[in-house]
């Protein structure tokens, strides 16, 4: 006969930092190791086979720079990925609230925001690319 899992109050710090180490982790080693300078971290295969900017092209430089506190220079990596932080880690957060005071897990939004998101993000990844406009001169 199994037992069931107890959760008290105390135990919820030490389930929010176990949930927050992999987070601290990689957040140390991108603010020690650029990615500009060291190849350890993925590539982007969509710039890599055609040469072409992703939506995602440059946030880890853009992270790497935003850890070290150059805002301007974070934006001009990514503008998309820096300018969404406060809107990941409002919602990053409000599932953590959720998830530590037993309640269902759960975004709460319509559903039509997605498909927002999802066109601002391929609107971005084709601007990005156009010669001439403003993010052309985005570092690669």
């Amino acid at each position: 006969m199994s037992t069931p899992i107890v959760r008290s109050r105390a135990m919820q710090p030490v389930v929010l930092a176990a949930a927050m180490l992999p987070v601290a982790i990689a957040g140390g080693v991108l603010f020690c190791f650029d990615p500009s300078r060291y190849h350890f971290y993925p590539i982007c295969v969509f710039h890599r086979s055609t040469g072409l900017l992703c939506a995602g092209c440059g946030s880890l430089r853009g992270l790497h720079e935003l850890l070290h506190g150059h805002w301007a220079t974070a934006f001009r990596f990514n503008p998309l990925v820096i300018g969404s932080l406060p809107l990941v880690l409002w919602f990053g957060g409000r599932c953590v609230v959720q998830k530590v005071s037993d309640r269902p897990v759960s975004l709460g939004f319509h559903p039509a925001w997605l498909w927002l998101v999802l066109a601002v993000v391929i609107a971005f990844g084709v601007v990005r690319n156009v010669p001439g406009f403003p993010f052309a001169g985005l570092p690669q």
